[in-house]
């Protein structure tokens, strides 16, 4: 009776409001006694610093996966190779994901967030460096080589917005957080869109074209240099307390009472996981495609528009931008996650759609225009993919649901791009975007066949006074993870309370 009393005593801790420092307030019941029972939580400001210090990794990152593809005439020419190999240069991302993204979430589940993110940063700084040395039209091997190293580099951040949101905000901040860490990402893609057209102008003259060359790569290593030291610096691995109910009761877990392989086996087994990981492979590796392809897409229509190219690039990205902030504000505030998430894939496919049918009418306005609103909803269904699965995954790894959602989206990334490109040789641009808009309509379809099960919004919610304990918390836990009665599929949480 003791011991039952203690451990009372520790969940129904009492936390004063304070917003001063973010301490969290206990709801109360009329008659003044807590409505349910929690732990300590805190909001710290210097949560938007790890956020901004992530963001600018990403940024850098995602410029090297696109300085290639964005000119790919240019380098065509330039290195004296063809059309695929440069194509290649981007899609080297994804396939060196799809091999290490379950060696690196278990990383993470092992060493932490700021070891993955200070190691991933320096693969994008060597990598940075060695392309610095490849400015001339024997170097393409080598230029290859400091590629793939980058491409390491997007294995250790791809999945982390969703587990630095999980780590360092709250409740009602969450989803927004996630999208401004996808935001960093799109931030560099939108960079990568702009810059490499102007820095490398199509000219004749090989050794000036080498000269600007090797000016975008020096910019390129002095800034992921910049932001490794920062990293190193600056970014820290998770608050002296955690932001939310969720989060404390999952750091209630010690590490014996968790097994990277059984949290496998549950994801696997979760069936509307499995459709979320489908669906958002099926989006996300059109976004690649159309990305990789878009110099060709453009210039095949308007010969010598490689500048508005890019342009139009930064114009999808941008307006995705908007898409991400605006959906991430919407699921705070509603946490609609499965009609948002519908409603969003059902708008990529009418936008893909759009821009398919206009791209040929001659009239550049109209492209930036339909780019604008497929971007909208293409791109700003990134972040909604990650926190939707977060939300029927928890209490697993967030960093585990989102390298399988990448996994799946590098794999898409590579079949999309390839088989898009050969159909644009062979028939032309019209029929390898209608293609693209083939498989968005299935991933709508399969979208509406999801179970909205928020599991993660069940854990922060109020707990039946009767039981004492709260809906979704680590009693619950092994509820949502066992969706067998046994093999992987069993969860390896203890449900035993945590000590006094």
């Amino acid at each position: 009776m003791e011991r039952g009393n203690e451990v009372g005593n520790y969940h129904q801790l009492k936390v004063e409001e304070d917003e001063e420092d973010g301490l969290s307030t206990v709801p109360s019941a009329p008659d003044g006694s807590p409505l349910f029972p929690l732990m300590e939580t805190r909001l710290y400001k210097r949560r938007w610093l790890m956020l901004f210090v992530f963001g600018t990794f990403s940024m850098s990152n995602a410029f090297m996966w696109l300085q290639y593809s964005i000119i790919s005439n240019i380098f065509v020419r330039f290195y004296g190779v063809n059309a695929i190999c440069v194509d290649w240069l981007s899609m080297i991302y994804f396939l060196t994901y799809i091999p290490l993204i379950l060696p690196v979430t278990w990383f993470l589940d092992n060493r932490g967030l700021r070891d993955v993110v200070v190691v991933g940063s320096a693969f994008n700084c060597i990598g940075a460096w060695i392309k610095t040395s490849t400015a001339h039209p024997d170097m393409f091997a080598v230029t290859f080589l400091g590629q793939f190293v980058c491409s390491v580099g997007t294995v250790f951040l791809l999945g982390i917005p969703s587990r630095l949101a999980s780590l360092w905000f709250g409740q009602q901040e969450v989803s927004t957080a996630c999208s401004i860490g996808v935001l960093g990402n799109q931030v560099g893609i939108a960079i990568g869109f702009l810059l490499p057209p102007i820095l490398v102008p199509n000219v004749d003259d090989v050794e000036e074209l080498a000269y600007h060359i090797s000016v975008m790569f020096y910019i390129t290593a002095g800034v992921a240099t910049l932001i490794f030291v920062l990293v190193v610096i600056v970014f820290q691995e998770k608050p002296e307390l955690p932001p939310s109910q969720a989060q404390a009761q999952a750091r209630s877990l010690s590490p014996d009472q968790y097994s990277y392989k059984a949290s496998i086996g549950r994801l696997l087994c979760n069936k509307s996981f499995m459709l979320m990981v489908l669906t958002y492979g099926l989006n996300v590796g059109c976004f690649y495609a159309v990305s990789t392809l878009l110099n060709r897409m453009i210039t095949e229509q308007y010969p010598g528009e490689e500048v508005n190219a890019g342009r139009i690039g930064l114009t999808i990205v941008i307006a995705g931008m908007v898409g991400s902030l605006i959906c991430g504000i919407w699921m705070d505030k509603t946490k609609t996650y499965k009609q948002t998430t519908f409603a969003v894939y059902l708008l990529t496919f009418i936008g893909m759609l759009v821009y398919s049918f206009t791209l040929n009418l001659g009239h550049m306005w109209v492209v930036f225009l339909t780019a604008a609103i497929l971007g909208f909803f293409m791109t700003g269904y990134l972040p909604l993919g990650f926190e939707f699965a977060v939300e029927l995954t928890y209490p697993e790894s967030e960093g585990t649901s989102s390298g399988l959602l990448n996994c799946s989206a590098q794999l898409f990334g590579i079949i999309f791009t390839i088989s898009q490109g050969k159909i644009m040789d062979k028939w032309g641009t019209l029929a390898g975007n209608i293609f693209l808009c083939v498989f968005l309509l299935i991933g709508t379809i399969l979208t509406g066949f999801i179970k909205s099960d928020l599991r993660r919004q069940n854990a922060n919610a109020s707990c039946d006074p009767q039981r004492g304990s709260p809906t979704g918390s680590l009693c619950s836990a092994r509820e949502y993870g066992a969706t067998s009665s046994g093999g992987l599929c069993n969860s390896a949480y203890d449900t035993s309370p945590p000590p006094h």
